[in-house]
C-alpha cells in the first residue's frame, strides 16, 4: 500500500463524506450542509482559469455555500490567482500517518477506551461543547465503511471521543475532543492506541488523521507518537 497524501485526501473523502459530490468544469465541489470545510470546499488537479474558477464560484453559490478553495502543493499558481482575488489563506492542515503496529505495542488499561457505534448521547454532548455539533454528527452517519466512535474515561470521568472510518485499509481519526479538565493528563495517547488497535482489529494497516498547524498541542501528541506528516493543505476563503 502506498499511503501518499494523494491517497489520504481520497481516504480523508472517504471517512468524512460530503453530502453530496459535483463535478463542475474541472472542479470536485462537495455539498458540506454545515459539516465543515473539508466537506464544502472545491478543488481540482491541474491548472485552472480565471472562468474556470469563476465557474466554481458560481457551483457553489448554487449549492447555498460561500466560495471555498482547497488548495495543495504544487498549486501555487492557482493560490496566487485566488489572493489577487482577495482570497485569504485559512486553516493550514498537515496530514499524518503511522502504521498501526507501531501503537499496538501497550496494552490499553481495562475501560480507559471504549468502542461503540451509534455514539451515547454524552458523547454527542461532549463533541457539542466541542463544536462539533449535529451537521459534523451527520458527516459521521453517512460513512458507508467500517466506523467506530470512541468514548474515553479517566479517573472515573468521561475525558474525551473520538471518531474512525477506514477506507481501502487505511484507517483516518477525525473529531477528537478531550474534555477540558482532562487535558494534558496523557488522554490523548490512549485515544490514539485505541483508534490504532481498532483499526488493526478491522483490517488496517495504517492509521492517519489532518490537523491544523494552529493546535499546536494535538500537533506535539502526534509526532511524540511518530506519527510522519505526509502532506499538507490549507483552504482560501473570503472573509466576511
Amino acid at each position: 500500500m502506498t499511503v501518499d497524501a494523494e491517497f489520504l485526501n481520497q481516504v480523508g473523502d472517504a471517512t468524512w463524506p460530503p453530502a453530496e459530490f459535483r463535478s463542475v468544469g474541472p472542479w470536485t465541489l462537495r455539498r458540506g450542509l454545515g459539516g465543515g470545510k473539508r466537506v464544502s470546499s472545491a478543488t481540482t488537479d491541474r491548472a485552472v482559469t480565471e472562468a474556470e474558477i469563476d465557474q466554481a464560484i458560481a457551483g457553489m453559490a448554487a449549492m447555498d455555500q460561500p466560495p471555498l478553495f482547497m488548495l495543495r502543493p504544487g498549486q501555487e499558481a492557482m493560490d496566487q490567482q485566488l489572493a489577487e482575488r482577495g482570497f485569504q489563506v485559512i486553516d493550514p492542515v498537515v496530514i499524518y500517518t503511522i502504521p498501526v503496529a507501531d501503537l499496538c505495542d501497550i496494552p490499553i488499561p481495562r475501560v480507559t477506551v471504549i468502542s461503540i457505534w451509534e455514539p451515547l448521547a454524552i458523547m454527542r454532548e461532549i463533541w457539542a461543547a466541542g463544536g462539533i455539533g449535529p451537521a459534523r454528527l451527520a458527516v459521521m452517519d453517512r460513512v458507508t465503511g467500517s466506523k467506530i466512535a470512541l468514548l474515553g474515561r479517566f479517573e472515573e470521568k468521561p475525558s474525551g471521543v473520538a471518531f474512525v472510518a477506514i477506507h481501502e485499509g487505511a484507517a483516518m481519526l477525525h473529531a477528537l475532543e478531550v474534555v477540558p479538565h482532562q487535558r494534558r493528563k496523557g488522554v490523548g495517547v490512549w485515544f490514539m492506541r485505541a483508534a490504532a488497535i481498532w483499526a488493526r482489529d478491522n483490517g488496517a494497516q495504517t492509521l492517519s488523521l489532518m490537523c491544523t498547524r494552529a493546535n499546536t498541542g494535538a500537533n506535539a501528541l502526534y509526532t511524540s507518537l511518530g506519527m510522519q506528516p505526509v502532506g499538507e493543505y490549507h483552504y482560501r476563503h473570503l472573509p466576511t
